[in-house]
């Protein structure tokens, strides 16, 4: 054997060991960087519930006198004019025959007046007896002309008192109805609300006022509204505390579902793109950091989550960057280079956060 020939090979290999640890020094991973800045978001409460008539918009059409339902002009949900025809109603029996005792009581009372009058001419009757059977004749004739207007004298047509939405219907074609009782509901246009249930923990954040964005199950498009009401009584039946949202006319339809996304208090802290946040092994969420281009893990806390952005809080040093793209691929103490941006005149250029840093040697 050639002894002599190994000795070449030996420092080959020697050398390839010297410069794959060089190249190891050199390793770093490409990121981007951005830095921390301090601000807030809006809390914001979902919720999900019903389009509905606000309270102060619903109405209840009443019957004005105890009668039977004729024929129902009306259905659900359709939009109706002002005195728009709603339905007839006819006089009941016993309100057929109180007319009838009325308009017989107005003329007695009417024959009585005259006949005093008479006799008072002749001085056989007194001015106060006069009076007495003009007081009669008074009080019969407001008792008729109170019966008419409600429609005891015939048929009624009962009628819408202002544009509105029916919601209901209380009765059928023939039922009996007494005075004051239900017949229609109605809810002026233009004031709906949607309705939804919260939490009494959530609900302790709300106020009338705060501002809200409504989106229709399914859809992405977002309505602006506002808070109008707030309950204080937990519901018995799902444990939550209702909500009136109102709602911009036009823009939805009574009944329907959507979603609303309430904008509370403010929470405040460092605001990072969405993108910064990681989760490690062992369910911990965490930020990278580069201190001289070096990566250094920090725990830290999600207060909010607004999409693309979160509030967070933790130990962050607030003059380090923080990483964005390429944070992933990073453990404590592994080097980093920065992503090269193109400058103004097309020409390439180091986007480093850290390049005025007089830590960095730079």
């Amino acid at each position: 054997m050639n002894r002599p020939s190994i000795l070449p090979a030996i420092c080959v290999a020697l050398a390839s060991v010297f410069l794959l640890a060089d190249a190891d020094d050199n390793v770093s991973a490409q990121v981007t960087l951005t830095q921390l800045q301090k601000g807030g978001l809006d809390h914001i409460i979902i919720a999900y519930g019903k389009v509905e008539a606000s309270d102060a918009a619903s109405q209840s059409v009443a019957a004005p006198l105890s009668g039977i339902v004729g024929d129902v002009y009306v259905r659900v949900g359709q939009q109706v004019a002002k005195d728009a025809p709603l339905l007839l109603l006819r006089p009941s029996p016993n309100t057929s025959s109180d007319y009838t005792q009325a308009k017989s009581a107005f003329s007695a009372a009417s024959a009585e007046a005259e006949r005093t009058r008479k006799l008072l001419g002749e001085h056989l009757a007194t001015t106060q007896q006069l009076a007495d059977a003009q007081k009669a004749l008074s009080d019969a004739r407001s008792t008729l002309a109170a019966m008419e207007a409600q429609g005891a004298g015939g048929p009624q047509t009962v009628r819408a008192p202002s544009p509105a939405i029916v919601t209901a219907i209380a009765v059928k074609p023939g039922a009996n109805v007494s005075v004051g009782g239900n017949l229609v509901e109605l809810a002026q246009q233009g004031r709906l609300v949607l309705g939804v249930g919260v939490t009494p923990a959530q609900a302790e954040l709300i106020e009338p006022g705060d501002d809200a964005t409504i989106t229709r199950i399914g859809e992405t498009a977002k309505t602006p509204g506002k808070v109008e009401s707030r309950g204080s009584v937990v519901d018995a039946d799902d444990g939550l505390v209702n909500v009136s949202i109102a709602l911009p006319p036009g823009k939805f339809f009574l009944g329907e579902m959507a979603q609303a996304g309430i904008a509370t208090a403010k929470v405040t802290g460092y605001v990072v793109p969405h993108q910064a946040i990681l989760v490690d092994d062992s369910g911990k969420t965490y930020v990278v950091q580069s201190n001289d281009l070096v990566a250094k893990k920090v725990i830290v806390k999600v207060l909010e989550a607004g999409g693309a952005k979160d509030v967070i809080e933790g130990p962050l040093d607030p003059k380090a960057p923080l990483v964005l793209e390429g944070n992933y691929q990073l453990d404590d103490g592994m080097k980093m280079r920065v992503a090269a941006a193109a400058g103004k005149n097309g020409a390439d250029k180091a986007a480093d956060p850290q390049s005025s840093d007089p830590k960095s040697g730079k």
